[in-house]
């Protein structure tokens, strides 16, 4: 998915994540549906992004970002043993967190990012860069996870961009 943006200039990554962003805009409100955000490594890039389009008021609900495991727990309510025997970054948080934002902000879909943008806390097992997403939507929580290269403010953008990309492709797959 994100190979799309390291082919193009910043303008025009810029300018095609503005179109994804109104096609997600134009396909939720024919749905009659809306997104939430759930955000961590992201620090709310995602919902910023999502609300940078003019209309996004039509189809937007709301965001959390819930930086600390207490936050994901008492606003989202990832439980303690996910994040004990999973930890922040795996699929089975940012799994709870998408289904926890869409049931608590009764959205259509919600979409989830929790990651390490660094420069530290990376590990052997979860280096520095590496971002897991949810998106929970219908009956479905899909979870991916990416890992991405750069200093923090490079991690963190790519990771809105692949956020924004995952939310667009399930939707147009859904219109199709």
């Amino acid at each position: 998915m994100s190979e799309l943006f390291s082919t193009l200039s910043d303008s025009d990554a810029d300018a095609e994540l503005s179109r994804m962003i109104t096609r997600i805009g134009a396909g939720l409100r024919a749905q009659n549906g809306s997104v939430a955000c759930a955000e961590s490594c992201t620090g709310g890039g995602v919902a910023f992004a999502l609300t940078a389009v003019a209309g996004s008021s039509d189809w937007f609900n709301q965001s959390f970002v819930t930086y600390s495991n207490q936050a994901k727990q008492q606003l989202l309510g990832v439980s303690e043993q996910t994040l004990t025997e999973y930890g922040a970054v795996s699929s089975q948080c940012v799994g709870e967190m998408a289904q926890g934002t869409r049931q608590r902000s009764q959205a259509t879909i919600g979409i989830s990012t929790s990651g390490i943008a660094g420069p530290g806390g990376g590990s052997t097992a979860k280096p520095v860069g590496t971002v897991w997403f949810g998106l929970a939507m219908d009956n479905d929580i899909i979870t991916v996870c990416q890992q991405f290269k750069g200093d923090r403010a490079a991690v963190r953008h790519a990771a809105v961009r692949f956020a924004i990309e995952l939310l667009h492709n399930r939707l147009v797959e859904k219109v199709s």
